[in-house]
């Protein structure tokens, strides 16, 4: 079986752009990532997708704009990762797509990640797959996250415990046991909140390298009522987002008079804390802990975590420890998934999710 390429393309909660790797695999077998390219989102993009996260009129028509324009934008990223890889599209077995989640409600039975997955497929002329999540609800799953089974597929080790961080607008975790299936969930916020407080604040897109939270100091009262929240406490399988952590929730604890310095430093410990806490409880034996996403960028971010995780004995590292760069690592799951539904391989990701098995995930239009 010669090696198949495949494209995957990945824009998580913090909506910051998209993501695209180009990775080879032999089957569904990971071979490696070939290129990579980001494509940023404009500020009114970005704002007009946050104001799908709320109900309000003309949801439906603003919905099917917006979704041909992000096929439009994640048609570039295909287009800048072929170039980066100098690669032709009909080299490439599919493109997996995640799409832009701007609802997800899994107690209501769906998540909604919205693309034009048929533009997307005219525009590239390459097969693309999307809706990933859906057969996962549908079988009595989350949806999310997926991402544990390529974690697992790719990192994991035969003789040690493993945990890998998505520090993205939400933190999750995949713990990759030495022994059986992987499993993980959501821990809480990590970017989102922070990014959020900055962009009302200081007018900025997110926190470069920590260096405003570092000009305020931790709020103790702030941090326990935060961390005192049921999401924290409940069992996985589990997941969250936009709906639950908001500004609006974050602004029921505030009494006022906080400096805003103060207030996203605490943030910051609020994903330092529940991420670690998370780790503590689901993979005590763990002795290695591989961070990704955004947020591997906030030396403030990761130096707290270090810290935190050195008291269980426990030690952080990036994922390009192994071998596959942490902005990249997202995207490249969802390659995995396009070359999984593309040799019809049921993704085993219901230790995550808590569906009723292992499913072909996604949907395919056929370039």
């Amino acid at each position: 079986m010669a090696n198949t390429l495949f494209i995957g393309l990945m824009s998580g909660t913090s909506m910051d752009g998209v993501d695209a790797v180009l990775a080879a695999f032999h089957g569904s077998q990971w071979q490696g990532a070939r290129a990579h390219a980001f494509v940023p989102y404009s500020g009114s993009l970005k704002a007009e997708l946050l104001a799908l996260q709320d109900s309000h009129t003309d949801e439906l028509h603003r919905s099917a704009l917006l979704a041909q324009q992000l096929a439009k934008l994640n048609a570039q990223a295909v287009a800048a990762v072929l170039a980066q890889a100098h690669t032709d599209a009909a080299q490439i077995g599919a493109i997996g797509c995640h799409g832009q989640t701007i609802r997800h409600a899994p107690q209501h039975g769906y998540s909604l990640q919205l693309m034009d997955y048929a533009l997307l497929a005219e525009l590239s002329g390459i097969t693309t797959v999307g809706d990933f999540r859906s057969r996962d609800l549908a079988a009595g799953g989350q949806g999310a996250p997926l991402t544990p089974a390529f974690h697992q597929a790719v990192f994991a080790h035969p003789q040690h415990s493993r945990v890998v961080l998505n520090l993205g607008g939400i933190a999750n975790i995949s713990v990759l046991p030495r022994t059986g299936a992987a499993f993980g969930f959501d821990t809480g916020p990590a970017n989102m909140l922070m990014d959020a407080w900055v962009q009302q604040h200081w007018q900025q897109p997110y926190d470069a390298d920590g260096r405003l939270a570092a000009q305020g100091q931790v709020l103790p009262d702030l941090l326990q009522q935060l961390l005192a929240h049921d999401y924290f406490r409940q069992p996985y399988p589990k997941s969250t987002g936009r709906d639950l952590f908001s500004l609006a929730w974050l602004h029921d604890y505030l009494n006022g008079d906080e400096t805003p310095a103060d207030v996203l430093r605490t943030l910051l410990a609020l994903t330092a804390y529940s991420v670690a806490d998370a780790i503590a409880a689901a993979a005590a034996d763990a002795s290695d802990v591989y961070a990704c996403g955004g947020g591997t960028a906030n030396a403030l971010l990761m130096q707290q975590l270090a810290d935190l995780l050195a008291k269980r004995e426990t030690r952080l590292h990036t994922t390009a420890a192994l071998q596959l760069p942490p902005q990249q690592v997202e995207a490249a799951a969802f390659a995995w998934l396009a070359a999984c539904w593309h040799h019809r391989t049921p993704v085993a990701v219901h230790h995550a999710t808590g569906a009723h098995g292992a499913r072909i995930l996604g949907a395919g239009y056929w370039a």
